[in-house]
């Protein structure tokens, strides 16, 4: 029997109320709106039921799971495409009203041992958004020199330890070959790392940085705030929801850096480049949702307005 794999959106409401409330007219064309990451369809299922007959949303997503998600819902106003969101860009300048990036890993990614992206189910070695595309994590531990390693987990885990890690994964390797499962990388890094924080297995940190490397999460996330400046039309908003500090800390600054004005040090009397957004809300879950669904605890949502002048 089939396992249906469960996911809560985080912050449903929340985002979708702040995408909705932009003051793009409505037009008899209908507006678009971009759901980055579709999963399993949350968010864009609560965006059709509000939107008019003649708007759209084109969600993006790489897991092909989510991917027959999407095709089964069977709304004409949908258009899904099976790829990164930094694809953003291909789509037309000023066409869009507004923008969500629900980052991270959906619950089926982590809960489904076969996706290997959790330390608590033994499985495969794998972590890719896509698996049909790209190199899996232990493809890439099998090869990459004990400097590399150390480095991804260093800044991608925010790990203290990650130079002990690197070299037992070096170790093992010679010894004993490649390693190939997730219970496996748990239990070297759980006697690589001497103390951590309470209640957090050893091996967060490690699996997290990896995850991230593997997937090219954090450029894509560039690539795809760097887009949105060019594909929001005037007044529609950015919505991004982060679950842990290196994804909000480049929201955070992006958005800062738009939200002034600019002068050109070169020619002080020439007017400034207007700035490009406007910073409006940051919100983070309820209580009682964080009581409801644990793994809400860390979102932190960003609102940004696209302004009125367009690059």
């Amino acid at each position: 029997m089939e396992t249906t794999w469960q996911h809560t959106t985080v912050l449903l409401n929340e985002a979708v109320d702040s995408l909705l409330s932009t003051t793009v007219p409505a037009q008899a064309a209908g507006r678009t709106f971009v759901d980055g990451t579709f999963g399993r369809g949350g968010h864009t299922r609560l965006l059709l039921s509000r939107l008019s007959p003649a708007d759209r949303v084109i969600a993006f997503d790489k897991d092909p799971e989510a991917v027959a998600v999407a095709h089964a819902i069977g709304d004409p106003r949908l258009t899904i495409r099976h790829e990164g969101f930094s694809h953003l860009q291909e789509l037309a300048p000023g066409s869009v009203a507004g923008v969500l990036l629900d980052l991270g890993v959906s619950s089926p990614q982590i809960d489904n041992p076969a996706r290997g992206f959790s330390f608590r189910n033994d499985g495969p070695l794998d972590m890719r958004m896509d698996p049909t595309r790209g190199q899996s994590v232990a493809e890439w531990l099998a090869e990459a020199e004990q400097q590399q390693i150390a480095e991804v987990i260093r800044d991608w885990g925010e790990e203290r330890f990650a130079v002990q890690i690197a070299k037992a994964i070096v170790a093992r390797r010679q010894e004993r070959g490649a390693l190939s499962t997730t219970a496996e990388l748990a239990q070297l890094v759980a006697g690589a790392v001497k103390t951590r924080e309470p209640g957090q297995d050893p091996a967060t940190r490690t699996f997290q940085a990896l995850r991230i490397f593997i997937n090219a999460e954090l450029e894509e996330l560039q690539q795809a705030l760097e887009a949105s400046l060019h594909v929001l039309q005037p007044q529609g908003r950015l919505v991004v929801i982060s679950f842990h500090s290196l994804e909000d800390r480049i929201t955070k600054q992006f958005i800062a850096q738009h939200s002034r004005e600019v002068f050109d040090r070169r020619a002080p009397f020439a007017a400034p480049k207007a700035m490009k957004l406007a910073a409006l809300d940051r919100i983070k879950p309820s209580a009682e949702e964080v009581a409801r669904n644990p793994r809400s605890r860390s979102a932190i949502m960003r609102v940004a307005e696209r302004t009125g002048v367009l690059s």
